[in-house]
């Protein structure tokens, strides 16, 4: 048996490659449109992580989605966890639970998927602004 992907699904394309790929850093490793089936995969990678991918499902008659309990996030360990949070944060993405402790954030996609970003390696010193900075929402 092998791990293949987790398949998230996003009411806008262009918005969540912009969140994953652009922001996140990601990479676009395939595309699929199905006329037929009128929905378009996307599979993005963490650079050298080409085995973990994430699936987004574009289906384009537009839906309304709920997000249950059952599923809880995303995880992702980052090389520094301040410079991701600080682009994300340039990028009008609101870190909802700040890297306080140097070690762990969680920030939300456009549909509103959790996301964990884990420091690689020992804990960075607090620093500021995160330091004294507040959750906002939940993660």
């Amino acid at each position: 048996m092998k791990y293949l992907h987790t398949m998230v699904r996003v009411t806008d394309l262009e918005q969540s490659l912009h969140f994953y790929r652009d922001l996140l850093g990601l990479q676009e490793l395939r595309r699929k449109d199905n006329e037929r089936g009128r929905f378009t995969l996307v599979f993005l990678a963490a650079p050298g992580n080409p085995e973990a991918q994430v699936e987004l499902t574009y289906n384009w008659d537009l839906e309304a989605y709920t997000m249950g309990r059952a599923f809880g996030h995303l995880a992702y360990e980052v090389d520094d966890l301040y410079a991701v949070c600080a682009k994300l944060q340039a990028g009008g993405v609101t870190i909802n639970r700040p890297p306080r402790d140097g070690h762990m954030a969680f920030v939300r996609s456009p549909d509103d998927v959790s996301i964990e970003l884990l420091q690689k390696g020992a804990s960075l010193p607090p620093a500021e602004p995160w330091a004294s900075m507040p959750n906002t929402g939940a993660w």
